[in-house]
């Protein structure tokens, strides 16, 4: 459902701007996405359940709940960078940091680095409610085979590895600036903890 409302916003992903659109992303969004995104389904297809209507509605508002914060985080920093920080954050005037930094081809160049609103709890916090969103899609199977689990340890892990991949880049690109950023939103993924 994100995918159609925040279309636009995927051109300056991780995916596009870096990856780009080779066997990796076309692979994986033809094949890959479908099969296993949509193994809990699957599993419930060969094994169905009855929840109760409390408990079903329970888990699709915490799920569509995942899905609109992580769409916000994403949509939050699109405006923003849209703008040239001339925007408001949660209603206020956005902190960020302004970092320098040389492209291979000498010209120096800026970008914005985003300290408020939700890139201010934590530098990949837009990670955490998409994965909890495949948590919630995946509670309906159970927990008596892993099958269908598996969605999740994968979304997990490909996210966390993402995480880890667009530190390095952004280290190597923003140097002294990122290590600013880094100080002021000094977690990864949960405040507290990682």
């Amino acid at each position: 459902f994100k995918f159609f409302l925040w279309e636009t916003g995927y051109f300056c992903t991780m995916d596009i701007a870096h990856d780009r659109a080779g066997f990796y992303i076309c692979w994986g969004c033809l094949v890959w996405v479908p099969s296993v995104y949509t193994s809990p389904a699957l599993h419930l297809v060969q094994h169905p359940i009855n929840l109760p209507n409390p408990v079903a509605l329970a888990i699709l508002g915490a799920g569509t709940l995942m899905i609109y914060i992580n769409w916000a985080a994403d949509e939050q920093k699109k405006i923003f960078r849209a703008t040239g920080g001339k925007c408001k954050v949660w209603g206020k005037e956005p902190k960020y940091i302004t970092a320098k930094y040389k492209p291979g081809k000498g010209q120096t160049k800026t970008s914005l680095l985003l300290l408020s609103g939700w890139w201010g709890i934590a530098r990949h916090f837009h990670y955490i409610p998409e994965i909890l969103s495949s948590v919630f899609w995946t509670i309906p199977a159970g927990f008596d085979h892993i099958m269908p689990w598996f969605y999740v340890i994968f979304l997990t892990i490909l996210l966390f590895d993402r995480a880890f991949r667009d530190e390095a880049r952004c280290a190597a690109k923003y140097g002294k600036f990122w290590d600013a950023y880094c100080a002021q939103v000094p977690y990864r993924f949960i405040p507290g903890l990682l």
